[in-house]
């Protein structure tokens, strides 16, 4: 018997692009129900949930404290904070939908309550810290060498004040929605935009 294709293993219909997007809405609708389960069993007060949110976001929450300007060892220290906080208020979680924005707030608090306390004894930096340039702000980069464009880019956000730098991070760095990035920043969407607007019109006179 003849073995079969990898292709026809696969059934990929590549008459029909739709075949492929099907299945990344699969996915997303698999991230959505995981996500949904995982809120019902925190607000259940299951502890094996809690440990499956560390494994989730973990590194994510890591990368956020870095992107704001924490040092290794502060993020680890507030990465862990975080997640301590969000079991003990887990009960303010509405459900999947708003897991996002209100693991994100939790963090954002946390790193918000530690720089007042030590205002002044840190730098800020994004060193060693992956960074995307803003999608819609392509335009500002079309006379920058690209590895210019990062470096210029990166010393450019870690100067913005607070507030801007977290609108840029949370959405563009993140990928969270305008609404997650909203509920993580504890603002309303219309004052998250005028954040993000103000954010990427100082970057913009940063680096052109």
């Amino acid at each position: 018997m003849e073995k079969k294709s990898e292709l026809t293993e696969h059934k990929v219909d590549f008459a029909h692009p739709n075949s492929v997007q099907g299945d990344a809405k699969k996915g997303q609708k698999s991230l959505k129900e995981r996500r949904e389960t995982l809120a019902a069993r925190l607000r259940a007060g299951d502890r094996a949930a809690a440990a499956e949110l560390v494994d989730m976001y973990n590194e994510q929450i890591y990368l956020y404290m870095r992107r704001l300007g924490h040092n290794r060892q502060v993020s680890e220290d507030l990465t862990q904070e975080s997640f301590l906080q969000a079991w003990q208020h887990v009960s303010q979680l509405r459900d999947g939908k708003a897991l996002n924005g209100w693991l994100y707030r939790i963090a954002s608090n946390v790193s918000k309550l530690y720089w007042r306390r030590h205002k002044g004894k840190e730098t800020s930096s994004i060193e060693g810290v992956g960074i995307d340039a803003p999608e819609d702000s392509e335009a500002m980069w079309e006379t920058i060498g690209h590895s210019e464009q990062l470096g210029r880019l990166k010393n450019a956000v870690a100067r913005l004040p607070e507030k801007l730098r977290q609108a840029v991070v949370l959405h563009y760095m993140e990928h969270l929605t305008i609404a997650e990035a909203a509920e993580a920043a504890g603002v309303r969407e219309g004052t998250f935009k005028s954040r993000l607007n103000r954010a990427l019109t100082a970057l913009r006179k940063e680096v052109i």
